[in-house]
């Protein structure tokens, strides 16, 4: 499928202040997936992670200002959806996430299992690298969603996915969350009629840097996550409004 003209696959990876790491995720991604463009979004790196990206051989697009994760995701969905790239798959640039897993998640919306694969640390057991304070997160989140759309997730914070075209477009059409896009994204994607699965991978532990999860940002997320929720499911008609266009007869598909 690789001589398929449609078929561009896309790595998008929001990056900040990763320079002692970037360089190694996209020298195993050219492994992985050698066809893939990559995309480093740079969002206003002090440590020089921009320039060490672009050595590395990846597309760098760079926000004059820290936006945040969720503006950086959406930056690299605008990038996708204007270009004509699809499928991308989304990977972050601290190293957690070997891009060896990502093939697994990418046949899986090739093959339109889903359009939506999210790669779940947790379905082969428990992850016992993962802090406490964070699988009880990602429990109480998993509860959420199922409550609220019947999908049985374990991971909805995971970054490592891939995401059909049709998905890009919706992220790209200006709903996405510019903050901290997890539980809400895949209640939103699943009310707009979008197919969201999880599967098994495996993921490292942090080497270095600060995570976005540390100190107090847990109960930051938290608060933040509920309120987007119920934003969500204030806005349930849009994502079905967007369902009904997409299906209707000369939609894109």
């Amino acid at each position: 499928m690789e001589s398929d003209p449609l078929y561009r696959p896309l790595v998008i990876m929001p990056c900040y202040n990763e320079a002692p790491r970037v360089a190694a995720v996209i020298h195993d991604l050219k492994q992985a997936i050698p066809e893939a463009t990559i995309v480093v979004i740079d969002d206003a790196s002090s440590d020089g992670s921009a320039a060490i990206a672009r050595a590395a051989g990846a597309t760098v697009l760079s926000h004059g200002c820290n936006l945040g994760y969720g503006a950086a995701l959406e930056t690299g969905y605008l990038y996708a959806h204007r270009n004509g790239f699809a499928p991308v798959l989304q990977i972050d640039a601290d190293g957690q996430h070997p891009p060896s897993e990502l093939p697994a998640l990418l046949a899986a919306v090739r093959d339109g299992e889903a359009d939506i694969a999210i790669g779940s640390r947790h379905l082969n057991g428990a992850d016992r690298d993962t802090p406490p304070i964070r699988r009880a997160g990602h429990a109480l989140f998993a509860g959420i969603i199922r409550v609220l759309t019947g999908l049985k997730t374990t991971d909805p914070t995971s970054g490592m996915q891939a995401l059909s075209g049709p998905t890009v477009g919706f992220f790209a059409s200006g709903v996405f969350p510019c903050d901290y896009p997890d539980s809400d994204v895949i209640v939103m994607a699943h009310m707009a009629g979008l197919h969201v699965i999880e599967l098994p991978v495996k993921m490292r532990m942090r080497d270095g840097g600060a995570s976005m999860h540390s100190g107090l940002k847990p109960l930051y997320y938290a608060i933040k996550m509920l309120l987007s929720l119920f934003i969500v499911l204030l806005n349930v008609f849009q994502w079905r409004r967007w369902r009904t266009t997409m299906q209707a007869p000369g939609a894109a598909s």
